[in-house]
């Protein structure tokens, strides 16, 4: 018998017990803020988080941080005169001068800082790709400590599209450099109401 047989063969029988495959399995993450958590998070991988108490705060900042930038959509109503053009649009072509695009993520993930987003806030599925700007505003209520919390909670087949969206688009394999807005939004900017 060669050694390669006699190991193979050791293994063969020292093997655990064969144990079912569970049909339920999660992981339970603990975070003393999710708030916080989200924030050095997103933070990290590139975007920025800013709290505010309300709409109008929303509205101040984004004019304090793209002064006239033109070219702006936004699918929410309470921001609607901040926007000259319109996401409503039959084919995505039409959007590809769009700079800034303001919406609203109904869910978040603390672990991972990710933001689910699907039909019901984005009329085109292509905007948050082809954006230069992208500005996302959450409820802090919306935070769940995982992604098998956020799981929990979703439908995904409610709507025909929908996409976890963390950070700013990057890739690091282009000359061993990191590289933010390599292939989609060049910024993430989440404004987090109570």
């Amino acid at each position: 018998m060669t050694t390669r047989d006699q190991m193979l063969a050791n293994i063969q029988a020292n093997q655990p017990d064969l144990r079912p495959i569970p049909t339920q399995f999660t992981f339970t993450s603990v975070f003393p803020d999710l708030t916080k958590q989200f924030i050095d998070v997103l933070t990290f991988v590139g975007g920025a988080a800013v709290i505010v108490p309300n709409y109008e705060a929303i509205k101040d900042d984004i004019r304090k941080k793209y002064p006239n930038l033109t070219n702006v959509a936004t699918a929410c109503p309470e921001l609607s005169e901040l926007a000259d053009v319109t996401m409503n649009v039959s084919d995505p072509h039409e959007l590809s001068g769009l700079n800034l695009a303001i919406i609203e993520g109904p869910l978040a993930v603390a672990e991972n800082a990710a933001i689910w987003v699907d039909e019901r806030q984005i009329p085109q599925r292509a905007v948050p790709m082809i954006t230069q700007f992208l500005v996302i505003i959450i409820r802090q209520s919306t935070i769940v400590p995982n992604m098998h919390d956020a799981y929990k909670l979703l439908t995904v087949d409610d709507t025909g599209f929908g996409t976890f969206i963390c950070g700013p688009s990057k890739t690091a394999d282009i000359e061993q450099s990191l590289v933010i807005g390599a292939h989609g939004a060049r910024s993430l900017v989440v404004y987090l109401l109570p």
